[in-house]
């Protein structure tokens, strides 16, 4: 009886412990920066699919770098091609990255930290048109290379409307 017990608990505790789990994301790649030192001319590409017009699609940057990254904001130059588009629309955005005391705003592990950054597109680009969407991004500050940047990617979240 007590080893009947011990298994149920088990199946609870699991079950109450995956249930508390974040959704995994809906698209998510990262690339690495090579030699972590972006170049204008280094540009990753993003292509995923919309399938569910009916569902909302958040947007996300994914940005590793060092501490010693030597700025609290990166700027980006966002390409985005929507399905069936003939003309790439252009997005320039700022990731804030630091506080104003200058304290690291995404997750730290050592001398390095993670953010994910919420994009809006504005009002140009929505992912509500079902197909293939093409992203590709340039970092856009005055330093060639940026120094001190790991990786990037690009997150996107689905939420299921009620």
């Amino acid at each position: 009886m007590l080893k009947y017990v011990q298994i149920a608990l088990v199946i609870v505790a699991a079950t109450l412990f995956t249930g508390c789990l974040p959704a995994p994301p809906y698209f998510q790649k990262v690339y690495s920066i090579p030699q972590n030192q972006w170049s204008f001319n280094y540009k990753p590409v993003f292509k995923f699919e919309i399938t569910d017009s009916n569902a909302v699609y958040k947007p996300y940057i994914v940005l590793k770098h060092s501490e010693a990254y030597q700025f609290s904001n990166l700027w980006l130059l966002l390409y985005i091609k929507t399905p069936g588009a003939k003309v790439i629309k252009q997005e320039r955005v700022n990731l804030t990255l630091a506080d104003p005391a200058g304290v690291w705003m995404g997750r730290g592990l050592g001398a390095t930290f993670e953010e994910r950054v919420y994009v809006d597109f504005g009002d140009s680009v929505k992912l509500k048109q079902p197909g293939i969407y093409e992203i590709s991004m340039e970092q856009n500050m005055r330093v060639n290379p940026l120094p001190e940047i790991l990786h990037v990617g690009l997150r996107v979240e689905q939420f299921k409307k009620n």
